[in-house]
């Protein structure tokens, strides 16, 4: 009888976590179908086609990553919206054709004009994230068409091998942030802004997203009937992955760490980016699962009460300071992208009750903010889940300008809950 008692209780919590989660999914949609205009921009000046970029804060450029999550976003909205995705890549290869013809591109495109080809004092050459080939992937499945693909393919290629030349450590086998802000993560402990340090560290993070790179590389060559491409970037994943094991995974810490490429030491400290290798089948899931326990899902380190923090706890740099100029702060609070690249891993590896719990309190977070101020921030306090920057102080005008982007991938992630409708940047023949 008290087994049954239990049972029924299970359910019933079951049943209420569902209802709550629907609820919240209906008011997450009616929101954001009415700020996600806001990341669509029409043609102009230098964008061939129209682009997407965070709206808010953010006007007359195109970012690449934060550019890869808002056309996933749209594309699993409605396939149709791939295009967006589409033209997301045109825009940078584009860039790619009008700047030089060695593969350079930077990381943010202007409409108005051209980037120099000159380092940046801060930035250094910041060249674009590894994600043009995954968006062209993910488009051109839910498009159903990869020609369009063909004449950009030898833009796409030299993009690939421009970071192989400038961010790639043959001894290692593995690749390397310029600086902390290449990488996104502006002020990444587990990195360094430091002119005497660049290019210093081999990164997880940037490994994974590399690896993908070259498998989406594969699938395209594939189908465009280029074989022996196909082969050589599949190759060239299945010897990253091997690098990434023998290097970067710690198997007494149970975790990923940034390595230091001149002793080969580890940068022994918790960032959310060591998670990042998570979101791929990289590890025997018994690894995976007990990096996830003993760090990810764990409120002594990396599990906060208003989502994942982007640094442990346990770190003595741990903060929850509002900070956009010069850096955004990755040193603690909660960002809805890496958030979604977590919410992937705990699916992958079975966590689906820890999944759904994510989804339900960034759903929360965003909702309060959106009644408060009509928009969202980049990013929340771990602790107390307050919107952080950018707030009205930090605007010119000093009034809240809002930020539309990746956090509309909560969307995604309740859809997934209630609907089993999930997009999970994966495609056929992957790995």
């Amino acid at each position: 009888m008290l087994l049954f008692i239990a049972v029924l209780a299970g359910a019933v919590a079951s049943t209420d976590r569902t209802e709550d989660l629907n609820r919240l999914q209906d008011e997450v949609s009616t929101a954001f179908s009415k700020l996600e205009p806001q990341t669509i921009h029409t043609a102009e000046g230098r964008f061939k086609y129209d682009y997407l970029t965070p709206g808010g804060y953010y006007k007359g450029s195109m970012w690449d990553w934060d550019g890869f999550f808002i056309g996933c976003h749209l594309t699993h909205q409605s396939r149709d919206q791939a295009k967006y995705l589409k033209w997301w890549v045109l825009n940078f290869t584009n860039a790619a054709n009008a700047i030089n013809k060695d593969g350079w591109v930077p990381a943010v495109l202007l409409a108005d004009r051209l980037p120099s080809a000159k380092p940046h004092p801060l930035f250094g050459m910041f060249t674009v994230k590894p994600f043009l080939a995954q968006g062209a992937v993910i488009a051109s499945e839910n498009l159903g068409d990869y020609e369009w693909v063909r004449p950009v393919w030898d833009s796409l290629s030299p993009i690939l091998a421009y970071r192989e030349k400038t961010q790639y450590d043959p001894k290692w086998g593995l690749f390397f942030w310029e600086t902390a802000m290449q990488s996104g993560e502006d002020n990444n402990v587990v990195l360094s802004n430091d002119p005497k340090d660049r290019n210093a560290i081999l990164a997880v993070d940037l490994c994974v997203f590399q690896l993908r790179e070259y498998w989406a590389m594969a699938r395209l060559a594939e189908r465009l009937g280029k074989k022996t491409e196909a082969d050589a970037y599949r190759a060239k994943a299945i010897s990253l992955r091997r690098a990434m094991l023998d290097h970067l995974w710690f198997a007494q810490d149970a975790t990923f760490f940034n390595v230091r490429r001149d002793t080969g030491q580890p940068v022994r400290r918790m960032s959310g980016s060591n998670f990042i290798p998570l979101m791929e089948d990289l590890l025997p899931a018994v690894d995976a699962r007990s990096m996830i326990r003993r760090y990810l899902w764990n409120s002594e380190y990396m599990l906060g009460p208003y989502g994942i923090r982007s640094l442990s706890k346990q770190d003595r740099g741990y903060n929850n300071i509002s900070m956009i100029d010069p850096y955004s702060n990755w040193q603690g609070p909660v960002w809805i992208n890496t958030n979604y690249l977590y919410f992937l891993a705990l699916r992958r590896y079975g966590f689906n009750e820890e999944a759904a719990k994510v989804a339900g309190i960034l759903a929360r977070v965003v909702l309060a903010d959106i009644h408060k101020w009509g928009s969202m921030h980049e990013c929340y306090n771990a602790e107390t889940g307050q919107g952080l920057a950018p707030t009205p102080e930090q605007a010119k005008d000093h009034v809240f300008p809002g930020f539309v982007g990746w956090n509309l991938l909560i969307q995604d992630m309740l859809q997934c809950e209630t609907r089993r409708d999930c997009l999970l940047l994966d495609w056929p023949g992957k790995n």
